[in-house]
């Protein structure tokens, strides 16, 4: 005799199976408009005082990597049928949880960027908009020990915002 269980699981699994099958997008399959073909990203500039010097490239790089990873489009040097371009506008570190004794027990790297978007096919879509994500540490550690590791989890969610934000009314 079947018990209920299995046929719950039977149905939980089928609907999976049917979510999954077809139905859903992917930004890996192409861009909905077939008018979409190529995005170009400027340098990012480090207008942050402060900021350590590598952190322009390697957003830079990050925000290139996403979209050659996430869509079929061609990176090309200028005129994009989609163009990024901005720069790093804050970088700053201040204590977060403080302690009985009034010492930080944590700090927070915070790192802001301002990006310009245009989609030349649909100006409707263009914006212009500052972008501000931070990673905390423990303060008993030096910034410089767990900068680059900080500057890389930030920069994953920063250009995570920026390619849902161009690519969300699609």
């Amino acid at each position: 005799m079947i018990r209920l269980s299995n046929i719950l699981f039977i149905l939980i699994t089928l609907f999976i199976l049917n979510g999954c099958a077809g139905g859903g997008y992917s930004f890996t399959q192409g861009v909905p408009d077939p008018n979409i073909n190529t995005v170009s990203i400027q340098y990012f500039t480090n207008q942050a005082p402060l900021a350590k010097p590598t952190v322009s490239n390697s957003f830079t790089e990050s925000l290139k990597d996403l979209f050659q990873t996430q869509t079929k489009l061609a990176l090309v040097s200028k005129y994009g049928d989609l163009q990024f371009e901005g720069y790093v506008s804050g970088y700053r570190t201040a204590p977060v949880a403080i302690t009985g004794n009034e010492t930080a027990a944590k700090n927070r790297l915070t790192i802001s960027v301002k990006v310009k978007f245009v989609n030349t096919q649909d100006p409707e879509k263009n914006y212009e908009q500052s972008f501000s994500r931070y990673s905390e540490y423990n303060s008993n550690l030096d910034l410089t020990a767990v900068e680059d590791e900080l500057i890389a989890e930030i920069n994953d969610q920063l250009v995570q915002d920026i390619f849902n934000k161009a690519m969300s009314n699609w």
